[in-house]
Formats: C-alpha cells, sequence, structure tokens
C-alpha cells in the first residue's frame, strides 16, 4: 500500500534525480492504530513518514509491504519510498530516524533498491509469527507480545490442525468480510500457505509460524483463535477441513488478541 504524507504540500517536492529507498522496519505496535498512515491518528506509517520527511527534508511516500492492523508487532517490515540523491545517505536517516522514533520504531537498515522496487508488489512471500504463553503463570517480560493461555493447550491438535490449511484454499471463514467494492465483485479470499505450524520452545512458550504470498484482513489471528479453542478442546482438530469449506467466518472461532502477532519476515 501507499501511505501519503500527512504534511504534503508544506515543504518542496524532492529534486531529480531520485533514488529508490528500501528500509527494513521493526516496531512495537502498542499506543499505534495500526499501520496505514490517518489524519489526526498515531499509526506506525503516518510516523515514520513524518520523521522522513524531516530527516530528509522533502515529502516522502511510503509503501509497505504488509499493513499491520492496531496493536501487531513487526520485526522485518519493509517500506520502500525515494529520496533526493543528494540527501541519500543510509547512515545519517537510520541514526535520525531511531533518534526521533525509538524505541517503539526502529530503523534496522536502510539501502539502495532497484529502480521502480516496490515493497509490496515485489514481496514473493511474508512471514508471521504468533507467541503464546501457555502456562498457569504470567510472564512480566512477555505480556506485551504474547498471548497469555492459562488452561493447558494439547499442542499436538493444534499442530494436526494445520495440515488442512497448506496450500490453496478460500479463506473466507478466517478472514473479516471485505468492505463494500461498489457494487462489483467482492475481493477474492482465496490464498496459498506454503506453510503453517505449531513450535514449542519450552518453559509453555508456543510460537504459530505462517508463510504465504499475502494473506486477507484478520487472517492469522482467526486461525490462531481457532486452533488455540482446539487446543483446549473446544473444537476437534479434525473440524478444520469444514471449517475452510464452510467459507462463512461464524464458522471458526474468536480471534486472538493483536498483540501476539508479529510481521516476521518479507521474502523477495
Amino acid at each position: 500500500m501507499t501511505l501519503f504524507p500527512p504534511e504534503a504540500g508544506t515543504q518542496p517536492d524532492p529534486a531529480p534525480p531520485l533514488v529508490r529507498v528500501r528500509a527494513l522496519i521493526a516496531y512495537d505496535g502498542r499506543g499505534y492504530h495500526g499501520f496505514a498512515a490517518q489524519p489526526g491518528v498515531k499509526t506506525v506509517g503516518g510516523t515514520i513518514i513524518t520523521t522522513l520527511s524531516r530527516v530528509l527534508r522533502h515529502p516522502v511516500e511510503l509503501t509497505c509491504a504488509g499493513r499491520t492492523d492496531t496493536g501487531v508487532h513487526a520485526w522485518g517490515q519493509v517500506v520502500s519510498f525515494d529520496v533526493a540523491e543528494d540527501r541519500f545517505d543510509p547512515d545519517t536517516i537510520v541514526r535520525a530516524g531511531n533518534k526521533l522514533m525509538a524505541p517503539t520504531i526502529v530503523v534496522r537498515s536502510v539501502e539502495r533498491a532497484e529502480p521502480g522496487f516496490d515493497a509490496r508488489r515485489w514481496a514473493k512471500a511474508r512471514t508471521y509469527r504468533y507467541s503464546v504463553v501457555n502456562r498457569s503463570v504470567p510472564d512480566p517480560f512477555l505480556a506485551a507480545t504474547a498471548w497469555h493461555v492459562e488452561e493447558e493447550l494439547d499442542v499436538r491438535a493444534m499442530q494436526l490442525a494445520c495440515d488442512p490449511l497448506i496450500g490453496e484454499h478460500d479463506f473466507s471463514s478466517f478472514c473479516r468480510p471485505p468492505r463494500g467494492t461498489n457494487g462489483g465483485d467482492p475481493p477474492s479470499m482465496v490464498r496459498k500457505l506454503q506453510s503453517a505450524e505449531w513450535r514449542e520452545l519450552g518453559d509453555g512458550i508456543l510460537r504459530f509460524e505462517v508463510r504465504s504470498s499475502s494473506f486477507c484482513h484478520q487472517m492469522v489471528r482467526s486461525l490462531v483463535g481457532t486452533m488455540v479453542e482446539m487446543g483446549r478442546g473446544r473444537r476437534r482438530a479434525g473440524e478444520m477441513a469444514a471449517i475452510l469449506r464452510a467459507e462463512s467466518r461464524a464458522a471458526a472461532g474468536h480471534l486472538a488478541p493483536p498483540h501476539g502477532l508479529c510481521l516476521w519476515h518479507v521474502d523477495y
């Protein structure tokens, strides 16, 4: 998606020649109303745009690899934007950007990209991770980035529930219904999952990792919420295929909380 700076028009546009830039961004999604820039609302994308425009002294149009919702984190978010060549200094952008945004938003790296590089359209796959602390006592050091589930979970059942998800399916049962499209056909909810698995990391910490070329809105959180219900014994792992076939959000479980979700990596 392309995001436009709230202060567009208050600074001169960047003078050519321009350099297409690729930046790797990490952020704590708490305190931000999602990624997409919105007037009058504190968002991750809006904060990055404002900061880059200040550092570079010209307006910035930002494209991100994956738009994250309110409260969702990222370790491997990728963004692309143009910089006037005489102002392109990766070290300065990293240092000045982090001075203004850290610790909740961090510029991990900045590099010159190929002409025309687009963080969203050029992405071949995105990997998300969802973390669960499954033990009776919460962990204060993981409370901001993992869902605490006190009941003992049947991890084997949750692992079995992943099998029917692999491959190409209509994931309407796990996606927030799209808004109207002015009478046109609704967007497709068909996605192709390349991998999906639960891992036990020890000390009651579980991680769900899923990889696909793209995801629909709230898809990963819906999958996790449904599989945790299976882990609790409230649903059977064998129901997953039928839930997929139902193509109805009502067939799946509740959404897992946003703070356990992290955009981990983007492949190009």
